[in-house]
């Protein structure tokens, strides 16, 4: 995606791009809109589904890019978002490093700034959160830093835009940084030995080499190594392991962890400073008992913005008043007039037009919607809770073959599934991705359908409201289970820092919120046009109607639903809010009993998202396993309703 928020000067290709480099919740994001204020880019990397924001600065009357890269621990990479940060280093033409570093835990940035000296590129170091590090009791000495490292070293407050001005004077004056890191003269000689047989590389040969002997077979075949260069490599690491007793990795990072400690020492200052009101409410947010109160309040919160504000409020102000009242009306009658072919006029404005249910369904049921829950997701991930719960829902996501890290997407399922969908690339294995896709297409209600599900629900009590709340938790945990068991790979290690609590700053979570949604405009809605052209077609060839009646005895015979049920349940294959709000107005006709409303809120809810979270499997995973997925839920949701419909017929259990 491409956009322009604001006039700046284009970035020219003679000044190489600013890379923003650092560990995650390091505060790269709220530098990157220090320097580029609105101007932002986010696109996808060539070859991946990571995303990349891009902006450009105004630097000493010039403009540059500047690119905001995914969080690392690391260069040599165990995930899609490392992968992508380290070919940015060796792709971007003349990039210069602006390590973000956070000054409370300076000894972790250290470790990746020593790994990034290696590369040899131009770098400057910037101490983030300083304010937050001196709340706890934490002084950096930058200028005496800034001697060891042999590089520019600045202070920041990114989120108050403090010391910007600096890094920003800083930049001309940024150069290598001195590796100050030996594991002996003996594997030195096997280092240079490696480094020796290096093609060209945008990286010095030596590093290059500590890469290839860390155990980066990516970059061999990026490098397009010789077989004899790769024997060579494959000795070297089985030599130094002899020589050092550990892997090469191991006795690499053993070395940067030991110079880390020593400049530690001597630039970082500590005293005695009462626990922060924040740090407190950290620790009780975290804690595995008086945790899951404050999760309440939260969901609550959460709810009380995206369900009631976004879901309902806005979502009425712009389906009814705006689309109902203004927009679809003008629209029918401007067809009408300008463009009298039956055919044109229903693709536009008939029941499955691309005004009437495109436009209306992306903009006015789904962007009010996603908009809150854009701004409460930005709350979570800037105030520091995010990580917080994920550490404690860690246990309960062991038990299905995951861990903590699962929470963030199925979290953000709860605001758009096929948003959702697309974050799973934070988690570190395929085998993760797909078990949390799978979820989240199962029995993940985005909210804009929980709000549906809500006002229905109370049609069937107390008693239908734990039948309902039972069977998705136990589809959950039980699909979680089963497939940790069934789909193949590794589980990856819950390693999570816990930044501080801290109060969001509005003016970057406007920032965020708004780039999210232009990602949301230019990614999303073309996928809901798409299926509603599918739709168009189906029904312009009777194709539609002949799938209503195909399937009406499995609604009606399997189920237990009226007939009726039969095209709001294929309609909701489009939208899945979208059907739940079509058995909505079933039972408020009367065209439904209690027990067939928790039957069909079963169903709905663990059907398939959209066909725009469908769209968003394939193009992440492949269309043979969006297929395998699709089939296993559609089978599930039905299966599960049917098995409910009965149970509820053999022990006569009375609902509503």
């Amino acid at each position: 995606m491409n956009s322009c928020h604001a006039v700046r000067p284009e970035a020219s290709p003679e000044n190489g791009a600013i890379l923003l480099v650092g560990n995650p919740n390091v505060g790269k994001s709220a530098l990157f809109a220090a320097l580029t204020g609105r101007y932002v880019a986010v696109s996808n990397y060539p070859g991946t589904t990571v995303e990349i924001a891009r902006g450009a600065a105004g630097l000493n009357g010039a403009a540059r890019a500047v690119v905001d890269t995914p969080g690392i621990r690391g260069t040599v990479p165990i995930s899609d978002d490392e992968r992508v940060a380290r070919d940015l280093l060796m792709d971007e033409e003349r990039p210069t490093i602006v390590q973000v570093a956070d000054a409370k835990n300076l000894r972790r940035s250290l470790l990746l700034t020593l790994e990034l000296a290696e590369t040899g590129l131009p770098m400057v170091l910037a101490v983030n959160m300083t304010d937050e590090a001196e709340a706890r009791g934490i002084t950096v000495d930058l200028d005496h830093l800034s001697a060891l490292l042999g590089v520019p070293v600045v202070g920041t407050v990114a989120t108050r835009r403090s010391g910007v001005d600096a890094l920003e004077a800083g930049l001309p004056q940024a150069r290598p940084a001195e590796p100050s890191t030996s594991v002996g003269a003996a594997a030195g000689e096997v280092v240079a030995r490696v480094a020796a047989l290096v093609p060209p590389a945008p990286f010095p040969p030596r590093g290059v080499a500590r890469m290839l002997l860390s155990g980066d077979d990516e970059l061999a075949d990026r490098l397009d190594l010789s077989h004899r260069a790769r024997d060579e490599v494959a000795r070297g690491r089985q030599d130094l392991e002899r020589l050092l007793g550990v892997p090469a990795a191991v006795a690499f990072n053993r070395s940067r962890l030991a110079a880390a400690d020593r400049i530690v020492e001597a630039v970082v200052t500590r005293h005695r400073v009462r626990r922060s009101v924040g740090e407190a409410a950290g620790r009780v947010a975290a804690h595995p008992l008086l945790g899951w109160p404050i999760l309440a309040v939260v969901l609550v919160l959460v709810y009380l913005l995206v369900g009631r504000l976004g879901a309902g409020t806005l979502v009425d102000l712009l389906e009814d008043r705006l689309f109902g009242e203004v927009v679809n009306p003008w629209a029918r009658d401007a067809a009408s007039r300008l463009i009298p072919v039956g055919v044109v006029e229903r693709f536009l404005v008939g029941p499955y037009g691309l005004v009437t249910m495109a436009l209306t369904y992306g903009l006015a049921i789904i962007l009010p919607v996603v908009a809150t829950f854009f701004f409460a997701f930005g709350a979570l991930e800037d105030s520091g809770y995010l990580p917080r719960l994920a550490l404690l829902l860690d246990r309960s996501f062991r038990r299905m073959g995951l861990n903590g890290k699962a929470v963030l997407p199925m979290v953000l399922g709860l605001g758009c599934v096929t948003l959702a969908t697309m974050t799973t690339r934070v988690l570190e294995t395929r085998k993760e991705r797909l078990q949390v896709t799978l979820l989240l297409a199962l029995s993940v209600p985005c909210s804009a359908q929980l709000g549906v599900i809500l006002g229905m629900i109370a049609a069937t009590g107390a008693v239908g409201t734990a039948v309902w709340s039972g069977v998705v938790v136990a589809s959950l945990l039980a699909v979680g289970f089963l497939s940790a068991k069934v789909i193949p790979g590794p589980v990856s290690d819950f390693v999570l820092e816990l930044p501080p609590l801290r109060v969001p700053s509005v003016r970057n979570l406007a920032l965020k919120t708004g780039a999210r949604m232009e990602w949301y405009l230019k990614e999303v809605i073309p996928v809901f046009v798409l299926g509603t052209a599918i739709l168009f077609a189906l029904d312009e060839t009777g194709l539609l109607g002949v799938l209503e009646r195909g399937l009406s005895p499995v609604v009606q015979g399997w189920l237990g639903l009226p007939a009726a049920a039969t095209g709001v349940l294929l309609i909701g294959f489009l939208r899945r809010d979208y059907g739940a709000a079509g058995l909505f107005a079933l039972a408020l006709q009367g065209a439904l009993s209690p027990a067939q409303v928790l039957v069909a809120l079963v169903v709905i809810t663990l059907f398939v998202p959209c066909i725009a979270s469908v769209l968003v499997i394939v193009r992440e995973f492949g269309a043979r396993v969006a297929a395998a997925m699709l089939a296993f839920v559609f089978g599930f949701a039905l299966g599960v309703g049917g098995l409910l419909n009965l149970a509820l017929e053999v022990f006569d259990v009375r609902i509503g």
